[in-house]
Formats: structure tokens, sequence, C-alpha cells
């Protein structure tokens, strides 16, 4: 039987792709809600060439699933949707992730109830 659980160390780094099987980038982190326990949003690495120009995009976990044929996680996005979507330059201070109104942006861009 498969284990349901994974560690967040073997998440990061873990391919993206789209339902077209078009590779869109990869997991950098997740972040994880302090009162619930659960993971809120992964961030995503996308763009850039060997590393350089890569711009890194929250997207909620719930647009995410494990394609296990892939060995990597499938969001229904283009690649023209991720490009317009909410990001934020590695190396650069985070995101408020404590403001409820850059979460509620996220998860609107993404067509998702904030809760």
């Amino acid at each position: 039987m498969t284990s349901t659980l994974i560690s967040s160390e073997r998440v990061a780094g873990t391919e993206v792709y789209n339902p077209a099987g078009e590779h869109l980038g990869e997991i950098q982190e997740v972040m994880i809600d302090k009162q619930s326990g659960k993971v809120s949003y992964a961030v995503m690495s996308f763009g850039g060439f060997l590393g350089i120009g890569n711009k890194v995009h929250p997207l909620p976990w719930d647009s995410f699933h494990y394609d296990v044929d892939k060995g990597g996680y499938v969001v229904s996005l283009s690649r023209d949707q991720l490009e317009g979507a909410p990001t934020y330059e590695p190396g650069q201070d985070d995101p408020n992730w404590e403001s409820k109104e850059y979460r509620r942006r996220l998860n609107d861009y993404y067509g998702l109830p904030f809760m």
C-alpha cells in the first residue's frame, strides 16, 4: 500500500505540468497554515533558463494534483495564465503571507474560494 503522506523535503523540487503534459516549473517550497497544520500554498519556480530569470508563483495547494505517471504535480493552467499570475522574484522580500488581502488575491486569480 502506498502512503498518502509525503515529506515536505520530497515535495520541494517536484516537477509541475499542465494537463497537456507541458512542463511548467517545479515546487520550491510549501506554505503551511500554522493554525490548521494544512498546506495552503506551493511556491513554484517558473520561467528563466538554467535558473536565471526565474520567477516564483505561489499557487493554492488545492490547485495541484499528483500524477503518478508523470511523477509530478499537475495544475490546470496554461503557460499564458501562469505568466499573468501573481509572482515575486527570488531573493526579494517574501510576500506578506499574513495579509488576508494578498492570500484572497491569489485564490481569486486561480478561481478558488478563500477560507
